[in-house]
């Protein structure tokens, strides 16, 4: 675990959804690899959807829309992998241990969450309410309602409006690269679990205030709640 000084002046905590809160990214690559096999392509791995973590569905359908020449409209591979994802979704989703923790005591002590997700609005829902983490969260935020996603800071900003907080006062907890970026870009303080198995070397976690690089596997919210409030 690798940290800063702790910060005493948080208001309110945005949270990543996918990979930071739940464990969706499995059924993510799932429905990419059952959407594209409906195009032709059948050669999606693991490795080709970890490149896209951390990426709005929207901009990653664009990114395999033109890398496998794929002449379906945006609009129809964005609702086919939406069906395909939440299918997946309603039969099995688990909300990582530590994060459930950590929640349920920022919830229980007043202090206002939300979940800022490159997800769409549905799914984020779905997921939540799946896992029973929906009643927790004061607002949630899909990219596709701001212009630009992660690692664009405006899914982040327009949370901090939502929940009535100074962006200087919110912090963010995330798991992939990009979110990180975007919440330093917010003027947030960030905590992050990297997801992806070694990448916590990536240049974009040294913005995070509190880095644990070995993921879910070393996070606790004890931990992150101390760094949080100076405790």
């Amino acid at each position: 675990m690798l940290g800063v000084m702790s910060t005493s002046r948080i208001r309110a905590v945005i949270f990543d959804l996918d990979g930071t809160l739940v464990d969706s990214e499995p059924n993510y690559y799932e429905a990419g690899r059952r959407l594209l096999a409906r195009y032709g392509v059948h050669d999606f791995t693991w490795e080709s959807h970890s490149r896209f973590i951390g990426i709005s569905t929207r901009e990653t359908l664009e990114a395999l829309r033109a890398e496998y020449g794929i002449d379906a409209p945006l609009e129809e591979l964005l609702a086919g992998k939406n069906d395909l994802y939440l299918e997946l979704v309603r039969a099995s989703t688990e909300a990582f241990a530590g994060m459930r923790e950590l929640v349920e005591r920022l919830s229980g002590e007043g202090v206002p969450l939300a979940v800022a997700s490159g997800s769409s609005q549905e799914a984020i829902d779905t997921a939540l309410e799946v896992t029973g983490l929906a009643p927790y969260f004061t607002t949630t935020l899909s990219a596709e309602a701001v212009a630009r996603g992660k690692p664009d800071p405006d899914v982040f900003l327009e949370a901090a409006r939502r929940l009535g907080v100074d962006p200087a006062a919110c912090a963010v907890v995330e798991d992939a690269a990009p979110g990180v970026l975007a919440a330093h870009a917010a003027g947030m303080r960030c905590i992050a679990v990297p997801y992806v198995r070694g990448t916590a070397s990536d240049p974009a976690y040294a913005t995070a205030g509190l880095l644990f690089p070995g993921g879910q596997g070393e996070f606790t919210a004890k931990a992150a709640y101390d760094w949080l409030f100076g405790a």
